[in-house]
């Protein structure tokens, strides 16, 4: 096949993908909102209140990390820490994971992290949201969630995994012949 027809198939195939996005968003807009509990997370500072992590946002974007253990949980907050100023003009923002706040603290410094982190350890607020396996592990992902007044309203989520779309670094890598091939990520490269 010549370039140039590979180039019009593939857009075809990236315009099908854009309508599914909207699809998408558009049954998340049909589905009536989780009511969620004011849940209490740790922070470096103190207790803080899922309520209080709005701060004056109506709405707010919670990162299920999976903590300092998963370099593939690392690699997606790398990259939002690229776009943590852009997402936090929109919406409030912050990363939560199973680690003390005292070690979120010392690997966010490590890595350069700006945007906030809480501790949900000793909490059921993970397995609430279905960010627990089966057998007790963690999984990663997001969740959104609204404020209407004093309740706190989930209004979408969605798991993270490999080659995801909400880590660039495998949308670079579809473009080369072998893909990612059988790269995985690390907490540091040589």
């Amino acid at each position: 096949m010549k370039y140039a027809d590979m180039a019009k198939k593939v857009q075809a195939y990236r315009d099908e993908i854009a309508a599914l996005r909207e699809k998408i968003r558009t049954a998340q807009e049909e589905t009536d909102p989780e009511v969620v509990e004011d849940y209490v997370f740790k922070t470096a500072d103190g207790e803080v209140r899922l309520s209080e992590l709005f701060g004056d946002k109506k709405d707010l974007i919670l990162i299920h990390n999976m903590g300092t253990t998963c370099s593939s949980c690392t690699m997606w907050a790398d990259g939002f820490n690229g776009v943590y100023p852009h997402l936090a003009s929109r919406a409030a923002f912050v990363v939560s994971s199973p680690d003390a706040p005292e070690v979120q603290r010392k690997f966010a410094a490590e890595r350069g992290w700006r945007f906030p982190m809480v501790s949900h350890q000793g909490t059921s607020f993970a397995a609430d949201m279905g960010y627990r396996s089966a057998k007790g592990g963690w999984m990663p992902g997001v969740s959104a969630f609204r404020r209407d007044g004093k309740r706190i309203l989930r209004v979408a989520d969605t798991g993270f995994h490999p080659a995801d779309e909400f880590c660039t670094v495998w949308r670079f890598f579809d473009l080369l012949p072998d893909g990612a091939g059988d790269w995985a990520p690390k907490f540091k490269y040589d």
